[in-house]
């Protein structure tokens, strides 16, 4: 395509594999903020940790997931990139479009392949078209444009981008496509000084129950560490495969990772990674992964091979709190789903994602549904935070 205000030559390619394109290349448009080499802001969006799906076979063919990422260039300069994916089911998405699909498919459509433009089985929040800084609109435009035109020459029903900033949704509503609006939990640090600050927050029923969980969780007859960069060891992959294993087949039948991930992410994401392990008797009995980002720290994977009252949420919530508030970090992302963690301080907030569908009268359809989607959405967020632990006034309240 030629962009006429300037006639200069745009391209949009198509690349089945990160190792197609030079890491600092992505880089420069995923993540500049890390050019001095500081945190990015969204890890998951790296060239480091798309490659490593890739290179560990946990994307690719045979999984649903083939790489189909977008690269723009003008004039021979990249400018914009998007990782984006064939998909032949709806798994390890995390924004639910199963009913759709059943929908367009009794109607006589084919639902599948579809592409998205997501980072595969993790549902956090992060700019999804990538570009480098002074070419955000440019590149943007040329984004959409170039996976509409794809989709459309190859018959493709829909575009999916999930889990995209509220910025490039308000963009991508603008330029035609289908806005989403669906819920998750997130920890807010109001600047807390210690966890017993943030404890100071909540009302005195929450406060005393919190504490109380988090004694239990200790009581466990263990030690628990929070493992980051050269503190995690080899062996420690070798537990939490175990870990991942047995909640991977509980949760999705088939867990999405597979054990190389866990080996390259200890050659090339420690750096990135917070990892909470739970020892008993000298034997790793549970753990919990987390990712960290330049302001937020991202929850993702739990699993125990031992069941002990509460160690769940001390693993996965109450560590995640103490780390984030230690390193000044703005908020914690949970993951998908789980209204358990309401009373744990977590409250919930809006998260988005873009649809394009190519059947005009479904998209219609769609729509329709989005749009009482939406208002239901915002009723069941006013409530539920009406509903949090935090205190309603500023009132002291006994201990």
């Amino acid at each position: 395509m030629t962009d006429p205000a300037q006639s200069r030559t745009l391209t949009v390619n198509v690349l089945t594999s990160l190792a197609q394109i030079d890491a600092q290349d992505w880089d420069a448009c995923a993540c500049p903020e890390a050019a001095d080499g500081g945190r990015p802001n969204d890890p998951f969006t790296t060239h480091r940790f798309l490659k490593a799906l890739e290179d560990s076979g946990s994307v690719g063919v045979g999984t649903g997931w083939e790489p189909r990422h977008l690269v723009v260039e003008l004039d021979g300069e990249i400018i914009a990139v998007a990782p984006m994916y064939g998909k032949g089911h709806s798994q390890g998405e995390y924004i639910f479009d199963h009913n759709w699909a059943h929908a367009f498919e009794r109607a006589g459509g084919q639902y599948y392949p579809k592409f998205q433009i997501a980072v595969p089985f993790t549902p956090a929040t992060g700019r999804r078209f990538l570009t480098r800084p002074g070419h955000e609109a440019q590149g943007l435009s040329a984004l959409v444009q170039g996976a509409v035109q794809i989709a459309s020459d190859n018959e493709l029903s829909s575009i999916h981008a999930t889990f995209c900033t509220e910025a490039e949704a308000i963009a991508g509503e603008h330029m035609g496509l289908l806005r989403r609006v669906t819920t998750q939990y997130h920890w807010i640090n109001d600047d807390y000084a210690d966890f017993d600050a943030f404890l100071a927050s909540l009302n005195s029923r929450k406060r005393k129950a919190i504490r109380k969980e988090r004694a239990r969780a200790q009581a466990f007859g263990g030690e628990i560490r929070m493992l980051t960069g050269d503190q995690i060891e080899r062996e420690h992959w070798d537990a939490f495969w175990v870990f991942y294993q047995d909640t991977g087949a509980r949760k999705w039948g088939t867990p999405y990772l597979t054990r190389a991930f866990f080996d390259i992410a200890h050659e090339t994401l420690r750096d990135d990674l917070a990892l909470v392990m739970c020892s008993r008797d000298g034997q790793e009995i549970a753990g919990a992964l987390n990712v960290i980002g330049r302001d937020v720290l991202y929850g993702r994977y739990w699993g125990c091979v031992e069941d002990h009252p509460c160690l769940h949420f001390e693993a996965c919530y109450y560590q995640a709190i103490d780390f984030a508030i230690k390193h000044g970090m703005a908020r914690v992302e949970a993951g998908a789903q789980g209204d358990h963690k309401l009373a744990r301080g977590y409250l919930p907030v809006q998260t988005h994602s873009l649809h394009w569908i190519a059947d005009q009268g479904f998209s219609d359809a769609v729509a329709r549904y989005l749009d009482a989607e939406r208002a239901a959405i915002d009723e069941d967020i006013e409530i539920l935070t009406a509903y949090g632990p935090f205190r309603k006034t500023n009132q002291e309240e006994q201990q």
